[in-house]
């Protein structure tokens, strides 16, 4: 589940969005990128631009003018390949009409070959010429708008407008007599700028139509093991502002019924393939990137989900203290059955019989679990149920992120038992509850939290992971906050 709530967070953050958008549907996770996010995606597709334009070929140029005394003269310029762009800067700005990247002050470097050839009524044959050239382009820029709005539940990328501008073009040809020649040559800037400027524009229109096909392929439901089905359709359309892009997604979870199966590896073979570039881009403002929020319902809806599909059910048969499950450590408590079992081992089969009440207040989660515990004595390789109990558990947990790694601490509140059924006479209901009321608070708790406080390391995807993430828990929701960055970068500076 990690993995997908991840790839789909960080594919949301590479191409585009705590506010919640007022629908006809409510949005149960809220995510909302800031001006560095922003800054951030913004570096991520420039750089992909980078490498994605070129080779970018251009069509043929030719130009035939009469000259007097000379005759017709006739240029060609063909093999016209745009080899190399590199972007000195760059900005990116959000607003009510929609998301503007400008670059300014790019280069690039363009290689081409070149004819020449001329005819007359006194020149028995045509004179000709050819050789290659190289040119270089400075002063280009280039700025394209598009709007982000909601289609069915998925977004729609839609390009506003393109255009890219060239202040100074050089060519300087190779081969043949390309001294006598570059002064005609130079009369073909102004075509050869119209050609790479229009070729430019155009491949970015592509390359906007390609993005958008792929944000419409992504799935509006991401599987949880076998068992459930996140719903990540999006709630309304993205909210722009100036300092924040803000999307709103469904978020609850439900029973995985026969739905379309994404084929995840297409998505998973593209972003292999960024992974180079993500590793390059820069990582610089100290603020968070993303704010990521979701409301309790979503934890609600998922542990529905687990309880109707009969996965609340367990059975204990080891423990931090292992005495617990032999029957001479209840001999004290429930002398008959130590009289009946001696020294036989045991399991618990738990049974949780109503869906976990989940509750997110300040600074904690609030949980209470009721459970059947049957207890099985485990008698010349029979499993003999003696007894079973019901109880009523409530906690707090307190969620925390250190080090990007995820841990936190369980506190038991309070813990009711009662006797549903009994094969070994009447037992000491009091004594029982405090028995298990105290081997929970000194012995699986406190096992549990040992386990809890080393943490668990943030996912990984594709050599980036949250960086410098916090976890905060108030009012019925969760909210992260983080950057993204490369594993290897430990602190962003």
């Amino acid at each position: 589940m990690a993995d997908y709530v991840f790839s789909f967070f960080l594919s949301l953050l590479l191409i585009s969005s705590t506010n919640h958008v007022k629908s006809n549907e409510e949005g149960y996770i809220s995510v909302d990128i800031s001006n560095k996010g922003l800054d951030f995606a913004k570096d991520f597709l420039v750089q992909m631009a980078e490498s994605s334009l070129v080779p970018l070929d251009l069509p043929k140029i030719e130009k035939s003018k009469h000259i007097p005394f000379i005759g017709t003269v006739h240029m060609g310029l063909s093999n016209i390949t745009i080899d190399k762009i590199h972007v000195i800067s760059s900005t990116v700005k959000a607003g009510d009409t929609g998301i503007v990247i400008s670059v300014s002050g790019a280069t690039a470097n363009m290689t081409m070959n070149w004819e020449y050839s001329y005819t007359n009524w006194w020149l028995p044959i045509p004179i000709t010429d050819n050789g290659e050239a190289s040119i270089q382009v400075d002063g280009m820029d280039v700025g394209i708008s598009f709007n982000l709005t909601n289609n069915q539940g998925s977004l729609m990328l839609s390009p506003l407008d393109c255009g890219c501008s060239v202040k100074d073009i050089s060519i300087k040809l190779d081969g043949g007599a390309s001294w006598l020649y570059q002064g005609l040559l130079d009369a073909f800037e102004v075509r050869l700028t119209s050609a790479v400027e229009n070729a430019i524009s155009k491949k970015l229109r592509e390359g906007i139509v390609k993005l958008d096909s792929l944000l419409q392929s992504l799935p509006k439901e991401i599987p949880i093991r076998n068992i459930a089905a996140l719903n990540v359709t999006f709630v309304g359309n993205p909210q722009l502002r100036d300092t924040s892009l803000t999307l709103s997604i469904n978020g609850l979870i439900s029973a995985k019924d026969a739905y379309a199966a994404f084929p995840y590896h297409h998505l998973e073979h593209l972003l292999a393939s960024l992974e180079y570039l993500l590793a390059s881009v820069p990582v610089k403002d100290p603020a968070s990137m993303v704010t990521i929020s979701l409301h309790e319902k979503v934890l609600v809806s998922a542990s529905s989900v687990y309880y109707d599909a009969n996965k609340m059910h367990w059975i204990v048969d080891k423990v931090p203290e292992q005495s617990l499950l032999n029957t001479a450590g209840w001999r004290f408590i429930i002398p008959q059955l130590y009289r009946q079992y001696p020294d036989a081992d045991m399991n618990l089969n738990v049974t949780i019989f109503s869906p976990p009440s989940l509750k997110i207040k300040e600074h904690q989660i609030d949980v209470t679990v009721h459970a059947d515990v049957v207890i099985n004595v485990l008698n010349s390789g029979e499993v003999t149920p003696v007894a079973c109990f019901s109880t009523a558990v409530s906690g707090s947990a307190s969620p925390w992120i250190t080090n990007n790694n995820l841990g936190g601490n369980i506190q038991l509140d309070e813990f009711s038992l009662s006797l549903r059924w009994s094969k070994i006479g009447n037992l000491h209901v009091n004594l029982v509850r405090v028995l298990m009321s105290t081997a929970m608070r000194t012995v699986i708790l406190p096992y549990i939290n040992l386990k809890l406080s080393r943490g668990y390391p943030l996912p990984i995807f594709h050599g980036y992971t949250l960086q410098n993430a916090k976890i905060l828990c108030s009012d019925s929701w969760i909210k992260i906050c983080s950057d993204v960055g490369p594993v290897k970068q430990l602190s962003i500076s």
